[in-house]
């Protein structure tokens, strides 16, 4: 596949009540049947980022993710976004890309955020995961990770980065710049998807989701403080052709990434 339609759902989130949100978003996922390859969430699209492990987590067999799993095969459309998951009595915030064919790839969150007491609640993943499907090799980020340049550092081994994110308006501007400065260094896509609406905590999210080119082009963006959703369109050619123009990566230099 040459091209690749992307949908940022950028929306609201019950807070802490899965069955409001798996309703919410199926509606949305549906309507989008053959009009997009792929459908992305939020970070803890079903629950808000809380920090209820404990009474909120699932298993792989659990209900959300064999939501995802259904959706994603009625609806011929791979569906990301990220959960929270209990895996061997470890809670993680783990990031889903579920296919259409029922393949599951997924990302334990490696940076968590302290400020709010993630690190005390949830294990760190200790993998960088990098997803191939339909020609296009995506990286999956989760929020905190855009502040962390070496792990989300490029070796040539993916075309876009995916970013799901539950990022606070307070630290908006941060947001965007990060955004852009990760897809400027990795001379890759970049497709950053954030919440909108206040959570169970008080903190307002405005949401500023965005798609950028190689080149820190803005390619979509998503009005603030507004449920919205956009579909942007990559192209695998124009980006192997700038590879070919612009080789960059010639120059990087080599490092080893300690997990």
């Amino acid at each position: 596949m040459e091209k690749m339609r992307i949908t940022l759902v950028q929306s609201d989130i019950h807070w802490e009540n899965p069955g409001a949100n798996l309703a919410k978003f199926e509606k949305i996922i549906r309507e989008l049947k053959g009009k997009t390859e792929i459908v992305l969430l939020s970070e803890m699209f079903s629950t808000g980022f809380s920090m209820k492990a404990h009474h909120l987590a699932e298993d792989m067999n659990g209900n959300t993710v064999r939501w995802m799993k259904n959706l994603a095969r009625e609806n011929a459309l791979a569906v990301a976004g990220s959960i929270i998951v209990i895996e061997d009595g470890k809670f993680y915030n783990r990031f889903l890309f579920v296919e259409p064919g029922g393949n599951i790839h997924y990302y334990d969150k490696r940076h968590l955020f302290r400020m709010s007491g993630e690190n005390e609640q949830f294990s760190q993943g200790d993998r960088r995961v990098v997803v191939e499907y339909e020609g296009f090799r995506f990286l999956l980020q989760t929020c905190y990770d855009l502040r962390f340049p070496v792990f989300m550092r490029s070796k040539g081994d993916y075309d876009v980065i995916l970013v799901v994110a539950s990022w606070p308006e307070s630290r908006v501007d941060i947001w965007k710049k990060l955004i852009y400065a990760r897809a400027i260094e990795n001379l890759c896509y970049i497709v950053a998807l954030n919440r909108v609406g206040a959570d169970g905590l008080g903190y307002n999210h405005s949401g500023e989701s965005t798609a950028c080119d190689y080149r820190g082009r803005e390619l979509a963006k998503c009005q603030p403080n507004k449920e919205e959703i956009i579909t942007v369109t990559l192209s695998k050619p124009e980006l192997d052709e700038f590879h070919d123009s612009y080789p960059a990566m010639k120059d990087w230099d080599d490092f080893e990434l300690k997990i």
